[in-house]
């Protein structure tokens, strides 16, 4: 007689504590916790006097102003101006650094001959081409973009010829080996290698862009969020200076998140 077996079924994995606390709390609301911090210990300031109300307004004096600029049209437009003075440098500058980029990792040549002055000419501020730049292109808005141009350039450009050389060399060998000459040999095999670090270069581009911004909104600018810093530099409006900061470092958070989702999944793509 056979004797029955009872086969428990295993029991239910219990989910650690801290993974459903991670479920439920997103990392993006998690990532609030320091600006609501920051808000509170500004209010903080202002209650307890230790700046003038003209030294530092309180946050609903700056929700104020936003306010006064949205009802009359120019914060929108400042937005809107400064938006696409970056898209346009960001673009030129990181097109220009992606196929310099590709030269300079494929040719040690052109690598000797180039890296060294574009290196030298990384290390210059921001602030110490406007002069120049205006000098040579007028106020108009050729300067401003230039500007924001050369501030993306150095870390896309940077960022791709360092993936470039961690490459393996025996996969351009083989590439070699089949006949790919090097516009093909940079389309099928170095720029899906160095995918990452281009893209990473890209992201901290975009950063540069904006830091570069406000340097290129001092050139004649009537519009734009830098001209709006400005403004209210030069009228004592402390609540337009905080105003100015605060969108700026939103739309530049904004920007970047919408750069990483591509990041995400171009390299799940590739």
């Amino acid at each position: 007689m056979k004797s029955a077996v009872a086969v428990t079924a295993p029991a239910a994995r219990s989910v650690p504590v801290v993974g459903r606390w991670r479920r439920l709390s997103p990392r993006g609301f998690v990532g609030l916790v320091v600006p609501l911090v920051l808000l509170v210990f500004w209010q903080w300031l202002v209650d307890r006097e230790v700046y003038t109300r003209g030294q530092l307004p309180a946050p609903l004096d700056v929700w104020r102003a936003a306010e006064q600029l949205n009802q009359r049209g120019e914060l929108w437009e400042n937005v809107r101006v400064s938006l696409v003075r970056v898209a346009w440098g960001f673009g030129a500058g990181s097109a220009i650094a992606i196929g310099l980029g590709l030269l300079v990792g494929l040719s040690p040549l052109i690598d000797a001959l180039l890296s060294p002055t574009i290196g030298a000419i990384r290390a210059i501020p921001s602030l110490a081409w406007v002069p120049l730049l205006i000098l040579w292109m007028g106020i108009g808005e050729q300067p401003k973009l230039t500007l924001i141009a050369i501030g993306v350039f150095f870390p896309v450009f940077t960022s791709l010829v360092g993936g470039i050389r961690q490459i393996d060399r025996k996969l351009i060998e083989v590439g070699y080996a089949y006949g790919l000459r090097r516009a093909r040999l940079a389309r099928s095999i170095i720029l899906p290698a160095s995918l990452p670090s281009l893209l990473t270069g890209l992201r901290i581009g975009l950063a540069q862009g904006w830091l570069f911004l406000v340097a290129a909104e001092l050139i004649g600018a009537s519009t734009g969020l830098g001209f709006l810093l400005t403004d209210g530099q030069n009228s004592g409006r402390a609540d337009i200076i905080l105003l100015s900061i605060i969108i700026l470092a939103v739309i530049g958070k904004l920007t970047d998140v919408i750069l990483q989702r591509g990041e995400r999944w171009l390299l799940r793509w590739s």
